[in-house]
């Protein structure tokens, strides 16, 4: 059970390798130049984005869709559906990648598994047992004026093959429907959004994590993570208690190209 290799093309046709995303996190943003290798933030306190005037962009490539994507999701702010966590609150800024602007009501949208290692719409592919809604642990939010989508969730956890992580698409000019959900639009980036090595061990030492029987792949044995930091999707994680049972804030800001 592993996800698709990086060199193929995701669902909008466009080739991994021709796609880039521009990434930047808190404080670090102000003080990088294009092109630059991103400072490591994991460990940073926990800032609000830099605003976009003040921001220097740092560019990388997309990350692959991966095997477990699903059409039709909900637009919620919460997307736990009472599975089972340690709580995890993402704040995910968007900007357009030649200008640094934010970008409002783009719809940021995530998938990942739970703390078993199960992918709603595909339970058991991790080797337990326990009931699919297929929608638990997927959705997404409109950006607001500030280019943010804050997005409640649990810590992932972890299947074969994979270290942990979530992935994220964003699109814009998409229309809400009655059901909860969302149509058209176009998609503008497909990416992975990655955790701090030393905080996932302490996770996954802790129940329920403990319970999935997969060995965990780490960050270094990952074949999608490059090891580059933000710059790759690494989220800067704040904790929000002195256990880790009481969870972890994320924040990273996206850029996408607009065309």
């Amino acid at each position: 059970m592993t996800d698709t290799p990086m060199n193929e093309t995701p669902s909008n046709g466009t080739p991994i390798a021709r796609r880039t995303v521009l990434v930047a996190t808190g404080a670090t943003a102000a003080t990088l130049a294009v092109g630059a290798t991103v400072a490591d933030t994991r460990t940073s306190p926990h800032t609000a984005p830099v605003a976009a005037t003040a921001a220097v962009c740092t560019l990388t490539k997309e990350m692959t869709e991966g095997p477990y994507y699903l059409d039709g999701q909900y637009v919620r702010a919460d997307i736990t559906e009472g599975k089972t966590g340690f709580p995890l609150k993402l704040a995910l800024t968007v900007v357009d990648d030649d200008t640094c602007a934010t970008i409002s009501n783009a719809l940021v949208e995530i998938w990942h598994c739970d703390a078993l290692g199960e992918y709603s719409g595909y339970v058991g592919n991790n080797g337990h047992h326990e009931p699919d809604s297929g929608t638990f642990l997927r959705g997404g939010v409109l950006t607001n004026s500030s280019g943010v989508a804050a997005i409640t969730t649990v810590y992932p956890g972890w299947y074969r093959g994979r270290c942990v992580h979530i992935h994220v698409k964003v699109h814009v000019g998409v229309t809400l429907t009655s059901d909860g959900s969302f149509t058209g639009g176009t998609e503008l980036h497909t990416g992975q959004l990655f955790f701090d090595e030393t905080v996932t061990a302490r996770v996954g030492a802790l129940s329920p994590y403990s319970a999935n029987t997969v060995p965990r792949t780490t960050l270094a044995q990952d074949s999608i993570y490059d090891d580059g930091g933000a710059a790759s999707g690494l989220l800067t994680l704040t904790a929000l208690g002195s256990s880790p049972s009481a969870g972890y804030s994320g924040t990273l800001t996206l850029g996408v190209e607009r065309g």
